[in-house]
């Protein structure tokens, strides 16, 4: 391998699985961990959404296509069915209190699942309209729920039902978490994707799947957001999908054809993990926090690594 990124440094394939591109990816102790990735589970038809449980100490994910949400047991290894019918699930993420939500490409809605196993709707229209096909979520530590729009669900029939949009767009939004209101925050997307807070919850970060870009807004105090700006592009026209940070502020983003890349705060790709098939989305878990759960394709990987994922919530 050969190049210039970064501060200069030559790329470097260290340990087998991490791609080195700046030094502080070495420094950093970023390269350090597994040799090699574990696959846990390889029958997904296009694996999404990992999340951990640690009330569970188990791991879920959703195969789109497959209209079902899987999920794997930590101490036995075992592999089952959560859910199906899941909606064309794709997203998933817990709240304050546990429960879990997911955005449903299929219903085109928003959910959550409470303790006793009912499904609350959160969000299915906006201004009157049906939402596109919800993709990614996350919670801030008001209660309200933040989430990406775009319409990779009504495409096609292959991960939702093929439909016409009726907003016209693809946005990201807030739902109160006391009068349930559905606001418009951010638009001008692409394909929105990937939705993440900074640990002080004062900035907002998304991924613009289909423009190769990651965005960063400041939060402001009334829950709106600035007109953000570039974070991070694509090199040599690579995409993302979602977006995770570690305790030390560093953005990683599963990027589509290019495994998991690792950003510095000020914005420099660091390096990547290398991964035999395409990335759609990356998770932090184990008891520990130092496990990264990789869905590629029809896979779930796992490897553990030298650092540890944003506290969780």
């Amino acid at each position: 391998m050969s190049g210039q990124i970064g501060n200069g440094l030559h790329n470097e394939l260290y340990n087998g699985v991490y791609e080195i591109l700046d030094d502080r990816f070495r420094t950093g102790r970023c390269a350090i961990g597994d040799s090699r990735l574990e696959v846990l589970h390889d029958g997904s038809r296009w694996a999404e959404g990992p999340l951990y449980v640690p009330a569970w100490r188990q791991l879920i994910w959703s195969d789109i296509p497959n209209d079902r949400i899987l999920r794997w047991d930590e101490q036995t290894g075992s592999v089952g069915v959560f859910r199906t019918p899941a909606g064309h699930s794709n997203g998933n993420t817990l709240d304050r209190q546990g429960r879990l939500i997911t955005c449903e490409q299929g219903n085109r809605r928003v959910t959550r699942t409470e303790h006793d196993g009912t499904v609350t709707v959160l969000a299915d229209r906006y201004d009157g309209k049906r939402l596109n096909s919800p993709n990614d979520s996350v919670v801030r530590s008001d209660g309200s729920v933040w989430f990406s729009d775009p319409d990779f669900g009504i495409r096609t029939d292959y991960e939702g039902h093929r439909a016409e949009s009726e907003i016209g767009a693809r946005n990201v939004y807030r739902i109160d978490p006391v009068t349930a209101e559905v606001r418009l925050v951010a638009d001008g997307f692409m394909g929105p994707n990937g939705v993440v807070f900074s640990a002080d919850e004062q900035q907002l970060y998304v991924s613009d799947s289909s423009a190769g870009r990651i965005h960063v807004y400041d939060v402001r105090d009334d829950g709106t957001l600035s007109d953000g700006k570039v974070f991070a592009e694509g090199r040599d026209g690579v995409r993302f999908d979602n977006i995770r940070f570690d305790d030390e502020g560093r953005l990683w983003a599963a990027a589509l054809g290019d495994g998991v890349h690792c950003y510095d705060p000020d914005g420099t790709l660091l390096g990547r993990i290398v991964v035999p098939e395409t990335v759609s989305n990356i998770t932090f878990g184990g008891p520990k926090n130092n496990r990264m759960f990789i869905t590629a394709s029809t896979s779930l990987y796992s490897l553990v690594v030298s650092v540890t994922g944003a506290p969780r919530i």
